[in-house]
């Protein structure tokens, strides 16, 4: 791994021409993952990532230079290509004196991924892929995977910051397509976390695979939504995905910073209803979208973003820390070494409410309860969002009336936020992989039941030609 000595020399390097700030990110990561179809092993991979990314600050400028040459000849050359690019005058020869930390790590691993046989991992396949292809006839094909990920990293900066970390993370996904010769329906679940192959003591792939193969069926038995607007309660755990999406990347200083957020320059007003509490806390062991540090050195904590329905905080990094004259929240998270880092979520959720699962439903005379939602899209600068719904049912007179498909939320996250007026007591939280410009992250979203009083459902129209 990379050493305090070469650090120093390769810092003081990207300063040569007047940077204000310097930063290495060196990081070895080992990957494998299979893919199981058609009850067979299809795939197998191994691998393993390598080098370093060097970023430069002046003022409200940065670069960002990256490399798999981690020599100390390659490093001296990447910080200097970073240092040409921010500046062009000779500065005066930087001291750089580092001070290591330790840290302590929260997510203990107790069987590291590397000791477990590739025959142990595609047991934990044919469990998922054999429950879900069983469940049902219509169930045509399941598709099983198993990843894992050992990432190493080392962090130094021109401030003195000199710290090591690791991170190992497991994760199942299973997709099961049911079909009745006219069409398909598919259901997934993609449970993840961060520790060793012992997350499987307590996460049963087997219900995991039945769980999705049982959305599959549903879906494709299911009649096709109607439209308009609805009152809709969305469940706990994968449901969070519309917060997250909707409202969480706009709360994120890459957008803020710019002002490309709705939410820009409005810390301490009121911007949800007074029952909505939202979190994003990578401080949770074990946790999927946790951490010891963030991918700039700085320690991983609890964020509360809306507390009782006014904005309390950002997500903020490093460099739009500066530009927005706020200090890092520890959110600045990436893919790898090949991305600059930026700020973005961990474990972000709407906390608990007071009001009952049950209770949530009976007030609901007519409206649409989404147990699994899917993909969508969001534009951040608008909050305009259009969300999939993976697993739905009406609801009519208080009562889940039959199962639905076709659905989508269509709407605005800062008027969402605001017509959020049940919230549940039990938090669950879904596993996903967000995207944003630096990289693809792991995230967990999450929240209670909860109800938005009025939302646009978008679905088949009455009288609309099936």
């Amino acid at each position: 791994m990379l050493s305090e000595k070469t650090a120093a020399r390769v810092l003081a390097a990207a300063l040569e021409t007047g940077g204000d700030f310097a930063e290495i990110f060196y990081e070895d990561t080992q990957t494998s993952s299979l893919q199981m179809l058609s009850a067979r092993v299809e795939e197998a991979v191994a691998g393993r990532d390598h080098g370093a990314g060097i970023r430069v600050f002046r003022e409200y400028g940065s670069v960002y230079v990256y490399t798999n040459d981690t020599s100390l000849e390659g490093l001296l050359t990447a910080a200097r290509q970073a240092a040409a690019a921010i500046g062009s005058d000779r500065a005066a020869d930087a001291v750089i004196m580092l001070a290591p930390a330790a840290i302590a790590s929260i997510h203990p691993v107790r069987i590291p991924p590397s000791d477990v046989s590739a025959m142990r991992k595609a047991e934990i396949l044919r469990a998922a892929y054999h429950a879900a292809k069983g469940y049902d006839p219509s169930v045509a094909q399941v598709t099983a995977t198993y990843m894992d990920r050992h990432q190493q990293v080392t962090i130094a900066n021109s401030e003195g910051l000199f710290v090591t970390d690791e991170r190992t993370r497991v994760r199942l996904g299973v997709l099961a397509v049911a079909g009745d010769g006219r069409e398909n329906q598919s259901g997934f679940n993609g449970p993840g976390g961060q520790m060793g192959f012992e997350f499987f003591d307590s996460h049963d792939p087997a219900e995991y695979g039945r769980d999705a193969a049982r959305t599959a069926v549903t879906m494709l038995r299911a009649d096709l939504c109607p439209a308009g607007p609805m009152t809709v309660a969305i469940e706990s755990g994968f449901g969070g995905v519309l917060f997250h999406e909707a409202c969480g990347h706009a709360l994120e200083a890459t957008s803020v910073a710019k002002g490309h957020s709705v939410f820009a320059g409005k810390l301490g007003q009121t911007i949800a209803s007074d029952v909505v509490t939202a979190i994003d806390d990578a401080t949770i062991p074990g946790a999927w979208g946790s951490g010891n540090i963030d991918d700039e050195g700085t320690p991983c904590r609890r964020n509360v973003l809306i507390e009782k329905g006014v904005l309390k905080s950002y997500l903020i990094d490093r460099l739009n820390g500066r530009r927005m004259g706020m200090a890092s929240t520890g959110s600045a998270r990436r893919q790898s070494y090949a991305f600059a880092p930026t700020s973005r979520m961990s474990n972000t959720f709407i906390d608990a409410g007071d009001s009952s699962d049950e209770d949530i439903i009976a007030s609901i005379a007519s409206g649409l309860y989404c147990v699994k939602m899917g993909g969508g899209s969001v534009n951040p600068l608008t909050g305009s969002f259009n969300f999939a719904v993976s697993e739905g049912y009406l609801v009519k007179n208080g009562k889940i009336d039959r199962p639905v498909r076709g659905a989508t939320l269509i709407g605005k996250g800062e008027e969402i936020l605001r017509r959020i007026d049940r919230v549940g007591r039990c938090v669950k939280t879904g596993q996903g992989m967000c995207g944003s410009l630096s990289g693809s992250v792991p995230a967990d979203v999450g929240q209670p039941l909860i109800r938005i009083s009025e939302i646009v459902v978008g679905g088949r129209q009455e009288g609309a030609q099936s």
